[in-house]
Order: C-alpha cells, then sequence, then structure tokens
C-alpha cells in the first residue's frame, strides 16, 4: 500500500478545467485513488486547507469531500475515528484543522490554547478534551 499526498487527492476530487497541469495530472490521480493506499492525518489536514485556500471550496462542499474520502473502503486514513469525530465538529462550526486537534488529544485532561475563538466554539460542540483558555 502506498501514500498519497495532498495533490492527489486534489486532482481526483477538484476537476480544475483551468489549469492545464490538473487536466494532465487528473488522470494519473484516478488510477492512484482506485488502488489500495493511506491517507496521513498531516495529508488531511494540507488537502482541507487547499480546498477552502486555494479552490474556494465552502465549508459544507469540504465535508463532503473528505466523508466521500473516508468512505472508499480501499482507503485508509490514518487515526480514521478521530477524522470522522473531526468532521462532526467541523459540521458544526468548528474549524477543521482545531477539531482535528482536539480529536487526536482524547488522551489528555485538556487541551490549552489562547484561541478565544476555539474555546467558544469548542464548548458549543461539547469536545473532549475540554478547551483550557489561557490568559
Amino acid at each position: 500500500m502506498r501514500a498519497l499526498d495532498t495533490n492527489v487527492l486534489a486532482r481526483f476530487f477538484v476537476d480544475d478545467a483551468d489549469d492545464a497541469q490538473a487536466v494532465k495530472q487528473r488522470p494519473a490521480a484516478v488510477a492512484a485513488m482506485a488502488k489500495r493506499a493511506f491517507v496521513s492525518v498531516t495529508v488531511l489536514l494540507e488537502f482541507e486547507w487547499v480546498m477552502r485556500g486555494f479552490y474556494g471550496l465552502t465549508q459544507k462542499e469540504i465535508s463532503r469531500v473528505l466523508r466521500a474520502l473516508s468512505s472508499i473502503e480501499h482507503i485508509t486514513l490514518e487515526d480514521r475515528g478521530a477524522v470522522l469525530e473531526a468532521l462532526d465538529a467541523f459540521d458544526q462550526g468548528l474549524d477543521f484543522a482545531d477539531a482535528l486537534h482536539l480529536a487526536r488529544s482524547s488522551r489528555a485532561s485538556a487541551f490549552a490554547t489562547f484561541d478565544q475563538r476555539l474555546a467558544k466554539r469548542a464548548k458549543s460542540v461539547a469536545m473532549t478534551p475540554p478547551v483550557e483558555l489561557l490568559n
């Protein structure tokens, strides 16, 4: 099994007809996604950022793509349970990276941050560990 990078995921899920290189690379991405593969958490984080920051996809569209990726049986997601938990929190308004950080910190007694927005949103979605806002 080989690991996939962000570009393979982007070329597979985003049909960017205005980018000649993307058009050229898309068939290889489709072929790579047809085989058994591994996607790391760090690649997922970057992929979400690319979809949001570069392609301008909405939260709802990004969630749909990430859930589609998680449903492909022959694709193994690193820490799949935490990824799905993070996606649930993302759907409730938490930033995907923040949600993933929290979901992967389940063994901690608290998640310390200076980010007031994260603390407020995490409380509203009741994720664990609880977020501790530092002053």
